[in-house]
């Protein structure tokens, strides 16, 4: 995974950013160099591994203020926040706000590389989630709209009689209806189609699991 992985360094500190460069190199990883917060927003990324070593005190915007923005815009690789001036309130804002750790100057390279670990595991597992969940959407958005009201209600268990009474239509149309519903989507079983309603945010935990 390293082979592909991109660790960002951004620290305005010009000897720890080389420093820390040339590590992750020799480990194997690709990495890109910020000096300022700024820097880093201007950057493309792409759907490749990565993780984002930062500073906490820059000039400018500083690190807790890098991850608030890229936590709007929803693009926060996950986060390592490297620091000589770290405090306990600065910590826990960061950790609460989603970083994935905080560590502190001089750190030691085992340390330093198993952090990156753990971040690069979660994000692998963000991307493969993502990447489900655009596939379920993609089989749900094949559904007609009539299709669509008989998924919304199998998955909250109504029986056959139940959504053809809701819809105004007869249990056999209802039943074709499920037939195509359950194909397009690729499953087998109602339990199923109530795990991609889920998965995609269509079903409250509190509704009821669906009959077979």
């Amino acid at each position: 995974m390293t082979d592909a992985a991109i660790i960002y360094v951004v620290d305005d500190d010009a000897s720890f950013r080389t420093a820390t460069g040339e590590l992750l190199n020799a480990c194997g990883y690709q990495t890109v160099l910020y000096e300022s917060a700024h820097a880093f927003l201007s950057a493309q990324f792409n759907r490749s591994p990565a993780c984002i070593l930062l500073d906490v005190q820059m000039e400018g915007l500083s690190g807790p203020q890098l991850q608030g923005q890229l936590t709007q815009v929803g693009c926060v690789p996950p986060i390592i926040f490297i620091s000589g001036y770290g405090d306990i309130p600065t910590t826990v804002q960061t950790i609460k706000a989603g970083a994935e750790d905080f560590l502190t100057k001089p750190v030691p390279m085992d340390t330093l590389l198993s952090a990156i670990g753990r971040a690069l595991a979660k994000h692998q597992a963000v991307v493969a989630q993502d990447e489900q969940v655009a596939g379920l959407r993609e089989l749900v958005a094949r559904l007609t709209s009539r299709e669509r009201d008989v998924f919304s209600l199998l998955v909250r268990g109504k029986l056959h009689k139940q959504i053809a009474y809701e819809l105004g239509t007869s249990e056999r149309t209802i039943k074709l209806h499920r037939h195509n519903v359950m194909k397009k989507c690729q499953v087998r079983s109602l339990a199923e189609l109530a795990v991609i309603a889920e998965r995609l945010g269509l079903l409250a935990r509190h509704d009821a699991l669906p009959r077979s």
